[in-house]
């Protein structure tokens, strides 16, 4: 069982990246531009190194682990390393099936957008599987450890600093096209990592508090925690209700709330993380 389990994790990566080679060979390489990835840098040197896209990725990435291992010890593991070297192999791959390929939109700004949304679902896979594509990754964790920066933040100078590359190449509305895309692929894939999972944090005061308890315990099959609670004008004693729902159980419970206690008062906020699963008390 334990081999199927590491077969089935490996076939999921190996399908991640081959979008992201996807989404970098047939959209990103003919739009020309540098959109924060170590491939978009592949691009931009590909004018000055006499090799191919494929190669000079393959060079980049190999080279950024050893500088990571080096500098930050073992923290890479042998997902990133996996899909490190497995990236520049199907980029090559279909190099050698399509030698000339050109864009199939047309348009270098259409390109850039199919880029960002193909890329981001392959990303959004590896993510949830805690892998990632390695380059730009890696230079964020050295970032982090040499820099102290938050790794959010070093991932987008990193990215930025690849889009501005392409002013030594390539004119002013790629350079614009890369910056942009660059801005707006970390949007793309905040959303599809994160919002796909998101859920609602939701804090009840009701009258009819035995019923919403009752409600979110039994119908929605969700977890409650309650809280009691002090008004600070008349310092009643009430009780807050507070339970972590889905999108689906979000709607569910406020067209619950709106039916049997449209009067009662309730704060809602996004949740993109949780480490533990809501206990029922």
């Amino acid at each position: 069982m334990k081999k199927q389990g590491v077969f089935k994790e490996m076939a999921i990566l190996t399908g991640a990246v081959a979008i992201i080679a996807a989404a970098v060979f047939f959209f990103l390489i003919p739009s020309h531009t540098a959109v924060s990835s170590i491939s978009g840098l592949a691009i931009v040197l590909s004018n000055f190194i006499p090799l191919s896209i494929s190669a000079i990725t393959m060079i980049l990435n190999v080279g950024l682990l050893i500088i990571g291992f080096i500098l930050c010890g073992p923290e890479f593991g042998y997902k990133t390393v996996y899909t490190s070297i497995m990236l520049p192999v199907f980029m090559g791959i279909l190099e050698a099936l399509l030698p000339n390929n050109q864009s199939l939109t047309g348009d270098q700004a259409l390109d850039v957008l199919a880029y960002i949304l193909l890329v981001s679902v392959g990303l959004s896979i590896l993510f949830n599987r805690n892998a990632s594509s390695g380059g730009l990754d890696i230079v964020a964790k050295i970032m982090n450890k040499f820099l102290h920066m938050e790794l959010g933040k070093a991932m987008s100078l990193a990215g930025m600093c690849v889009a501005l590359s392409a002013a030594f190449v390539y004119d002013s509305k790629t350079v614009v096209l890369s910056v942009v895309g660059t801005y707006f692929n970390g949007i793309v894939v905040d959303y599809f990592i994160f919002g796909q999972n998101e859920k609602k944090r939701v804090c009840i005061v009701s009258q009819k508090e035995e019923l919403v308890r009752d409600f979110i315990l039994n119908d929605l099959h969700s977890g409650a925690t309650i809280y009691e609670a002090i008004g600070a004008y008349t310092l009643e004693k009430r009780r807050e209700i507070i339970a972590i729902v889905d999108k689906h159980e979000y709607q569910k419970l406020m067209r619950f709330m709106n039916e049997k206690d449209p009067d009662a008062f309730m704060t809602v906020y996004s949740v993109h993380d949780m480490r533990y699963k809501p206990k029922v008390y």
